[in-house]
């Protein structure tokens, strides 16, 4: 044992004095881009306790729980009775507003960061740590686990009516859940790839539990698809470490902007691998194509889960390493994200315009044309972000739109799954809801005029001015006008749809099979009245979630 003692310490002075021949000081190593010899990088440290770091388990709290929550179901479902299979949904969504609790002693006073790496190089404040719990990542988390939260109150019918294995279900709806609410909160771009795919691997098997033939299709289109993008944006960051030096994101920006001229090729086209990555996960056109038929065929909640908290993802990533570790080349990736925000504006909602009413699962594949729209409008902001005057941040119009968007469209899907139970899911079987489901039909009505931007959706016109204001803000006047023309579009597909709720039953034979319909399910009513109630409340106070626009996120 002293022998042992005795030559660790002979090893770490050799390594010591190694060290001070180079006249460096102990603990320390060569920058990303420095041209001295080489040298011997010094294991021993002058305090070796100062490597030993406390874990921040209140900053953490909201992603862990879920993860929790997760593993729980999981050995749960391996002892419970098939008869007691129901509290495994019960059980899921308590962990879910479990997590959701767990934000609130996180919302006052400065951000709480942990994780963090000693002298990382360029590092300011929380710069070198990897999870940072700021304003930021608090509202992305909470439109993750809300949206997971109700999409789980949404799908408690379905796993019952499609008979689908509800132990799989629920764990990996809470394992993705939990990667898209530390998705967010990452710092650095190893935690970002690996946050994004948690959140996204779950996703593939969610589509795939639909044993219809049509979930294994829509499956395999979106892994294969999402593969690919993966893999692209995996490259890009290889690029990019290699031209900075550092895979935190604040010192990935240093490193960018100290990098010398023959990297400079290297570390742009890293950053365009990486945005390409992301934007596939908000479905940005053209990577985007896999968004119908994945929706489609995945069970209906699922397609809802992934149009809000799938999207907000691969929106927070995006607004990531844009703002944060590509800020050299801001008015690159600006103008970059304002063609992507025009053209995705665009196809999403032709693509909407061109859905005809009368074929089968036309409501399903409308709303996914829509969210593809809406996906450029949350990118607007973004790309305002590049080109706005220093003490502003436009990041906020896109977080406010987010949260408006989260609630009116899970709201829509929930609405769809309820009448989907019955009826078809063409947006033909929709005609003469009124009659048969006044409630069902008003709250569907509210959330297409809030996706439209029309009163009496106050909150959604709301939302677009925000994200218009922003674009004006920044000079980018072309693109406002732009997302002005795409809005009226907008208005003519969720106008008609709207119209066919009130419009008399095309056959008087339809009035037993509405007789007969029953009563929908208590989670799938607590979904839609809390999401209808959210978007009411919204409306008649916005400024509980434009507050969001008037301070920094960061």
């Amino acid at each position: 044992m002293v022998g042992t003692q005795l030559s660790a310490q002979l090893l770490g002075t050799q390594l010591l004095s190694t060290q001070l021949g180079t006249g460096r000081q102990p603990g320390t190593a060569l920058g990303p881009h420095s041209t001295g010899q080489p040298t011997v990088t010094s294991l021993a440290v002058a305090n070796p306790g100062s490597l030993i770091q406390s874990v921040d388990w209140v900053a953490i709290a909201p992603p862990l729980i879920a993860a929790l929550a997760a593993l729980a179901v999981l050995v749960t479902d391996l002892f419970l009775p098939e008869r007691h299979r129901r509290l495994l949904g019960r059980l899921t969504a308590g962990g879910l507003a479990l997590a959701l609790i767990a934000l609130l002693p996180l919302t006052g006073g400065s951000p709480r960061a942990t994780f963090c790496a000693q002298n990382v190089t360029g590092a300011t404040d929380n710069a070198g740590c990897s999870y940072v719990a700021d304003h930021f990542a608090l509202v992305f988390q909470l439109l993750a686990l809300g949206g997971a939260l109700i999409a789980a109150l949404l799908s408690a019918h379905t796993v019952e009516d499609e008979r689908l294995p509800g132990g799989e279900y629920w764990f990996l709806l809470l394992s993705s859940a939990a990667g898209a609410a530390l998705l967010p909160a990452s710092r650095d771009l190893a935690t970002l790839v690996i946050a994004l795919e948690v959140a996204s691997l779950p996703a593939f098997a969610l589509v795939a539990l639909r044993r219809d033939g049509r979930g294994a299709e829509a499956a395999l289109k979106f892994f294969l698809s999402s593969v690919t993008a993966t893999a692209v944006m995996l490259l890009g960051v290889g690029f990019v470490y290699a031209a900075s030096g550092s895979l935190h994101l604040g010192a990935v920006a240093t490193g960018l902007e100290q990098a010398p001229a023959q990297l400079r090729p290297l570390a742009e086209a890293g950053a365009v691998l990486t945005l390409a990555g992301f934007a596939f996960k908000v479905a940005a056109v053209p990577f985007h194509f896999w968004v119908p038929d994945t929706y489609t065929g995945a069970p209906l909640p699922v397609a809802g889960y992934l149009s809000v908290v799938g999207k907000a993802a691969g929106l927070a990533g995006l607004a990531l390493v844009t703002t944060v570790a590509f800020r050299p080349y801001a008015h690159t990736w600006g103008l970059v994200l304002a063609v992507l925000a025009a053209v995705t504006m665009t196809v999403g909602n032709v693509g909407a315009l061109r859905q005809r009413f009368d074929t089968r699962f036309s409501a399903v594949r409308l709303l996914a044309w829509s969210s593809v729209g809406q996906a450029g409008y949350l990118l607007v902001p973004l790309a305002a972000a590049g080109y706005a005057p220093t003490g502003t941040d436009p990041l906020g119009a896109t977080a406010a739109y987010a949260l408006i968007y989260g609630v009116v469209n899970l709201g829509a899907f929930g609405v769809v799954a309820a009448v989907g139970r019955r009826a078809g899911t063409s947006v033909d079987d929709f005609r003469g809801l009124f009659a048969r489901r006044r409630w069902t039909a008003l709250a569907l009505a509210f959330f297409l005029l809030c996706l439209a931007g029309l009163p009496p959706g106050v909150i959604g016109l709301f939302g677009k001015v925000v994200v218009f204001r922003a674009a004006v803000d920044a000079g980018l006047g072309w693109l406002a006008a732009v997302m002005a023309v795409n809005v009226v579009v907008a208005l003519s597909y969720y106008l008609l749809w709207t119209a066919r709720l009130f419009a008399p039953a095309q056959a008087p034979a339809e009035a037993p099979a509405a007789a007969s319909e029953r009563r929908l399910p208590v989670t799938l009513t607590a979904a839609l009245g809390l999401t209808a109630s959210a978007a009411v409340v919204l409306s008649v106070a916005p400024q509980l979630v434009l507050q969001v626009v008037g301070g920094t996120l960061f």
